[in-house]
């Protein structure tokens, strides 16, 4: 993870951020770590998010002052209920541009997790277990970055306890858990997991910073008294013999998973698109007609009539030459989502830019 100095900070608005960023990192720990959470993803991420958002703004108000708010052309701030709209975590880490890929991955596999996770009613057990990995390399991310930006004094370690929770029985509630895993919801939850995990590069998905393997090492009797019950160790600190042992076993009681290659994998035609933000939202608020309109007013594509169809804003579409039709990506979905929900762009704006006589273009750049 490459960083600048440390920053020093020592009143004022960016420490109050700082401040309030650590505090919601620390919730996000508390709500992990307590035995009878029942929503321990949900809080967990949901912390972690706004906690890295704030630590994020508290790195560019430090550095760059009150750049991070979104403004209309006018040059005056945007606001959403009287408050000013400061970018959100996607687009902080566009915009800081030094964070490995693994972080990167790590970070953008819990804002979609996220999104994916507050809009359905389940049995979330399941999940958590899932996930642990990623929700530890999540946390050390963020420590790590913390320190990095703005030194050792906020380092979380000695503030943390790791909470074990062990049981060798298992309960109506765990059996009521595994048969909710048949549940809709949560196959596709899962589906998501392991789409995104196979989408990785190897030595993305391989590395710590996006998720930690940790092996739980129980101790003989005969070890000294003051040592732990248990070790935790990561399976980058094995040694290669270890390692190769760990894989003979673990490929025993895993599913092998082929990674096949195809074409277009993770790509949405205008109809996926739709469903997708319309899920993410939480309603049904747009149809392949607004997406039309959104697709001309921001110039992704070229018209109809265009000489050259791979025209296009490639961060967000490209041309299927052999189906001769458009395809988006998650950013575009990413983009949809972000400006409804902050209220950048409504179903009005889009239909009045439609219609208007002048039928301008609009630089997508100003609502990114």
């Amino acid at each position: 993870m490459v960083t600048d100095l440390p920053i020093p900070i020592r009143k004022g608005k960016a420490k109050s951020i700082l401040e309030s960023s650590v505090d919601s990192a620390l919730l996000a720990i508390e709500i992990y770590n307590k035995p009878r959470t029942t929503f321990r993803s949900e809080g967990y991420i949901s912390m972690m998010v706004i906690a890295w958002t704030k630590l994020f703004h508290a790195y560019f108000q430090a550095t760059i002052g009150a750049k991070y708010y979104y403004k209309n052309p006018n040059g005056r701030f945007k606001k959403k209920d009287g408050e000013k709209l400061a970018w959100e975590l996607s687009t902080c880490i566009r915009k800081y541009g030094k964070l490995s890929e693994a972080v990167k991955m790590n970070i953008k596999f819990f804002i979609r997790l996220r999104n994916k996770i507050e809009h359905r009613h389940i049995n979330k057990k399941e999940v958590d277990v899932s996930i642990f990995g990623e929700c530890q390399a999540f946390l050390f991310n963020y420590e790590n970055f913390l320190v990095a930006l703005f030194g050792e004094g906020y380092a979380l370690h000695e503030s943390l306890v790791f909470a074990l929770q062990f049981s060798h029985m298992r309960s109506c509630q765990q059996i009521m858990a595994n048969k909710s895993a048949l549940a809709k919801d949560v196959q596709d939850i899962k589906k998501f997991i392991d789409d995104y995990r196979n989408s990785l590069p190897d030595e993305v998905f391989i590395a710590p910073e996006f998720s930690i393997k940790l092996l739980a090492m129980p101790k003989v009797s005969n070890t000294k008294r003051g040592d732990l019950a248990i070790d935790f160790v990561q399976l980058s600190q094995l040694s290669p013999e270890d390692q190769r042992t760990y894989d003979q076993v673990t490929a025993l009681i895993k599913d092998k998973k082929i990674k096949v290659e195809g074409c277009n994998i993770g790509k949405l035609k205008p109809g996926g698109v739709c469903k997708t933000v319309n899920n993410r939202l939480g309603k049904r608020l747009i149809t392949t007609v607004h997406h039309s309109w959104i697709v001309r007013i921001f110039n992704i594509r070229p018209r109809g009539s265009a000489e050259d169809p791979f025209e296009t804003d490639t961060r967000f579409c490209h041309y299927d030459e052999a189906h001769k039709d458009y395809l988006y990506n998650d950013s575009w979905v990413d983009f949809l989502v972000s400006a409804f929900q902050e209220d950048k762009l409504t179903i009005d704006d889009m239909r009045r830019a439609r219609y208007s006589d002048s039928k301008q273009c609009m630089n997508i750049d100003d609502f990114i």
